[in-house]
């Protein structure tokens, strides 16, 4: 048991893996390796625990997101763009809120359930679990895709860690 409202691990998976490179672009977002990271492992993992997409109708499953830092890649290229007086591309608009990208794997699985993004103030895992028990617990949703993700100080992709919660057993 994770917490108190009897969460269980369903499935995982991280990114980085064995043998994995950089992760798939994602079509409408650019320049920066954070949403293909979180696109890269939120189907790994929902993937190892349903197959092909999409879930069915009904399926009642949240996205949360937790990112200290967000897109930094993306942060930094539209202010040093807007620094020296060039103009932002409108897909940096899109992309610069990461609940995009959580939409985007919500879009894509069929999942209807809340999208959340949080920073976390302390341990983000906890901060994590803690929503999650949360949306169980006011009916909101019945399983969670939580994605820990933060993306290196260089700009490279990173690392991301989704987990799916919810009752049941791990397949």
């Amino acid at each position: 048991m994770i917490g108190a409202a009897g969460l269980q691990v369903l499935a995982e998976a991280r990114w980085p893996e064995v043998g994995d490179a950089a992760p798939a672009p994602v079509p409408g977002f650019v320049h920066s390796g954070f949403a293909p990271l979180v696109v890269a492992v939120a189907e790994r993992c929902l993937g190892r625990r349903y197959g092909d997409r999409p879930l069915p109708t009904g399926n009642r499953t949240a996205v949360v997101l937790i990112s200290a830092s967000g897109d930094r890649a993306s942060a930094e290229h539209v202010r040093a763009t807007v620094a020296g007086g060039g103009r932002v591309g409108p897909l940096f608009f899109f992309q610069s809120v990461p609940n995009s990208v959580a939409g985007h794997v919500a879009a894509r699985w069929g999942l209807d359930g809340p999208v959340v993004c949080m920073s976390p103030t302390g341990d983000p895992w906890a901060d994590g679990i803690a929503e999650a028990e949360l949306l169980r617990y006011d009916g909101d949703a019945h399983e969670v895709l939580l994605v820990l993700v933060e993306q290196a100080p260089d700009g490279t992709p990173g690392e991301a860690v989704a987990v799916l919660l919810g009752e049941g057993t791990r397949q």
